[in-house]
C-alpha cells in the first residue's frame, strides 16, 4: 500500500537572524503553529529615546486561531523579553523549564498579566503535544540555568533547535548537557538542525564555567586588603554562585546591587538554583558596618549601560557606593558587539578614581565554539542545516562547518527573518516571505514611534529646530504679529543675533511677497516660509535644521 503523502513543514523565523537578539521562530504544519522563543533586542545608537525593540508579529496575529503555544528555550532577554508585549495580543500557553518560567512570571507580574497567561513548567525529557506537533525538552548548558534544546516532532520529520548552548562537562549547578539524548534522536533520523551560531567563528571548545571560579579564587587571594566589586550579567546565576562561594571561603560579606540582579537572584534562590550560605548576604545599608576588606559587591553594569549600578558608581552618581582608590573592580563579561565604547569608558572612569580594574580572563562564553557545534552535528546527523542565532558572518561560519561535516551545500539554508522555508524528506526550498520588522517601545507606547518619528528625532539631534510664529488677521490675511523666530539645538541665540535678525528680514520680505500675490492658503504660506528660511540658513551655516512654521489667526 502506498504511503499517504504528508504535507511540508514550514519554518518561519520572525526575528533573530542577521542579529544577536529578538529571537522568535514559528513552526507551521497544516492548521497548527507553535512558536519558539519571544525575545527583544536593545536599541541602536541612532534610535533616540527608544527603550526596547520587539518583533513584528503580524503573521501570528493574522493566523491567531492556529497558534497553539510558545516554547521558550531559556530565560535571557533576547529570548523572553517580548513576551509581555506579544502575549497581550496572542494569549496562548507558555511552556518552559522551572527557572525560565520563574523569570517570565516576574515579567508578567510587572505588566499585570500573571493571571491572564497560562504557564506550564516542563521537565527535561517531557513531551508536550500541541496540534500536529510534539515537543521534547532536552537538557543543555548555557550561561543561565535551566537552558533547553527542543526536539520538535512533526509528521514531516523531526527538527532539533539547540537554543543557546555550550557543552559544559563540569557545570556549577545541575547536570552536563544530555549528549546521549541528542545521539538517540539522531539515530532515529533528524530532518533539520537549527544550531546556535554565536561562536561559530571561534576554534576549539568553550571553557567550563568552573574555570572562572578558579580565577575568582586567585583574585580574592591577590586582593586580600581591598574591597572587591564584581560586575556581571544578572542572569548568570552560576557566576554569582561562584562569587558567593569564593566570598564565603574568604570570610567576606556579599551585597547584591542593581535591580535586575536583585530580581533574578531572588527568583533563583527561591526556586533552589542558587545556594547562599547563612549570614553571607547583607543589605547595602549595612556596608558601612564592615571594613572594606571584608566585603564584596556583585553588581549590574558590566556592559557599560548608562543607568546600571556600576556606571552610576563610576560617575559618582550612586547614592550608597563611592569608588575608592583601593577598590578592586572586576568586569566579569565580554563586551557585546557594539558595547565596546561604553565598556572602555567605564574602565577609564574607574581607573581615574584610582581603582584597580580587572577585565581579562574573568569570563567564559555561554555559547558553543566550533568543536562543540561539530559534536552536535555528528550526534544529530541532520539532513538539512539551518544556522540560527547570530549575525550573517556567524551563520556563514556555521554553514562552512556543516559542509565540512558532509552536509550537501544545497541542504544548508541561511535564512533571513521573514523567509518561509518549506521542507520534508523529499526536499526543501524557500517559498515566499511573511511581514517582519522591528516594533519600537518608547515608555508606554508600543509601535507608535515608527521610522518617520525616528527620522525626525535624528534630524532634531543632528541639526536642531527653528520655529517661526506668525499671527494673521482673519479674512484679510494681513500679518498682525511676527514673524518671531525661536530656535533650539541650532545655534546659541545670544551669540547669533545678527543671523536671527537677518533671517527675520528674509521672512518679512517673503510675507510681503505673499500679500502682494494674494496668497492666503496656509499650506502655501508655510511652504514659502520653509523654503526661503531653509535656503538662507544653508547658505549662512551649511546646516539643515527642522523648520516648523506656526500660524495663528485672530
Amino acid at each position: 500500500m502506498k504511503k499517504a503523502k504528508t504535507e511540508k513543514l514550514k519554518i518561519i523565523p520572525l526575528g533573530g537572524l542577521e542579529q544577536i537578539g529578538m529571537n522568535i521562530t514559528a513552526f507551521e504544519y497544516k492548521d497548527s503553529i507553535i512558536v519558539v522563543d519571544c525575545g527583544l533586542s536593545f536599541p541602536e545608537d541612532d534610535m533616540y529615546g527608544i527603550d526596547l525593540v520587539i518583533p513584528d508579529i503580524t503573521y501570528l496575529r493574522d493566523n491567531i486561531e492556529r497558534v497553539k503555544g510558545f516554547f521558550i528555550t531559556h530565560g535571557h532577554e533576547d529570548h523572553i523579553g517580548a513576551i509581555p508585549y506579544v502575549l497581550k495580543e496572542i494569549n496562548v500557553p507558555i511552556y518552559a523549564t522551572k527557572l525560565t518560567i520563574g523569570i517570565i512570571e516576574h515579567k508578567l507580574r510587572e505588566h499585570n498579566m500573571l493571571t491572564k497567561v497560562k504557564r506550564k513548567v516542563v521537565r527535561y525529557g517531557q513531551h508536550i503535544n500541541l496540534g500536529c506537533f510534539r515537543v521534547e525538552f532536552i537538557k543543555t548548558n548555557h550561561s543561565i540555568q535551566d537552558a533547553a534544546a527542543l526536539a520538535i516532532y512533526s509528521p514531516a520529520g523531526t527538527v532539533i533547535h539547540t537554543g543557546d548552548f555550550k557543552v559544559d562537562y563540569t557545570p556549577v549547578f545541575g547536570d552536563a548537557i544530555d549528549l546521549q539524548r541528542f545521539g538517540e534522536i539522531g539515530k532515529k533520523g533528524v530532518l533539520a538542525l537549527m544550531c546556535d551560531s554565536t561562536n561559530a567563528e571561534r576554534q576549539g571548545f568553550t571553557m567550563s564555567e568552573k574555570t572562572v571560579g578558579r580565577t575568582f579564587d586567585e583574585i580574592f587571594s591577590d586582593n586580600k586588603n581591598h574591597r572587591i566589586i564584581i560586575a556581571t550579567f544578572a542572569s548568570n546565576v552560576d557566576r554569582v554562585q561562584q562569587i558567593i562561594n569564593t566570598a564565603h571561603k574568604n570570610g567576606r560579606k556579599v551585597v547584591v546591587e542593581g535591580r535586575s540582579m536583585v530580581n533574578i537572584i531572588g527568583i533563583a534562590s527561591e526556586l533552589g538554583y542558587i545556594n547562599i550560605p547563612e549570614n553571607t548576604l547583607i543589605d547595602i545599608e549595612e556596608l558601612k558596618h564592615y571594613p572594606d576588606e571584608q566585603t564584596v559587591l556583585i553588581t549590574t553594569g558590566s556592559q557599560g549601560e548608562a543607568m546600571a549600578a556600576l556606571s552610576r558608581m563610576a560617575s559618582g552618581m550612586h547614592k550608597k557606593v563611592t569608588i575608592k582608590p583601593r577598590d578592586t573592580i572586576v568586569l566579569s563579561s565580554h563586551p557585546i558587539p557594539g558595547n565596546e565604547k561604553a565598556v572602555s569608558k567605564i574602565i577609564n572612569e574607574l581607573s581615574m578614581k584610582g581603582a584597580k580594574v580587572i577585565f581579562q580572563d574573568v569570563h567564559v562564553s555561554g555559547h558553543a565554539c566550533q568543536e562543540e557545534i561539530k559534536l552536535i552535528y555528528s550526534l544529530v546527523r541532520p539532513k538539512y542545516s539551518i544556522p540560527v542565532h547570530g549575525e550573517y558572518r556567524h551563520l556563514i561560519a556555521q554553514a562552512r562547518l556543516a559542509e565540512e561535516l558532509g552536509i550537501e551545500k544545497d541542504n544548508i539554508f541561511i535564512l533571513s527573518s521573514g523567509e518561509v522555508l518549506e521542507l520534508d524528506e523529499e526536499g526543501a526550498a524557500i517559498k515566499g516571505r511573511v511581514p517582519v520588522g522591528a516594533i519600537m517601545v518608547d515608555g508606554l507606547g508600543v509601535g507608535d514611534v515608527g521610522n518617520i518619528v525616528l527620522h525626525d528625532r535624528q534630524h532634531l539631534a543632528e541639526d536642531g529646530i527653528i520655529i517661526v510664529v506668525l499671527t494673521l488677521e482673519n479674512g484679510s490675511g494681513m500679518v498682525l504679529a511676527g514673524p518671531d523666530i525661536v530656535s533650539r539645538g541650532f545655534v546659541y541665540v545670544r551669540g547669533a543675533e545678527s543671523l536671527m535678525e537677518e533671517a527675520k528680514h528674509i521672512l518679512i520680505d517673503r510675507m510681503d511677497y505673499c500679500m502682494d500675490k494674494n496668497i492666503t492658503d496656509w499650506g502655501r504660506i508655510k511652504t514659502e516660509i520653509k523654503d526661503s528660511l531653509s535656503e538662507f540658513v544653508w547658505k549662512e551655516t551649511k546646516r539643515r535644521p527642522m523648520i516648523m512654521p506656526i500660524i495663528m489667526e485672530v
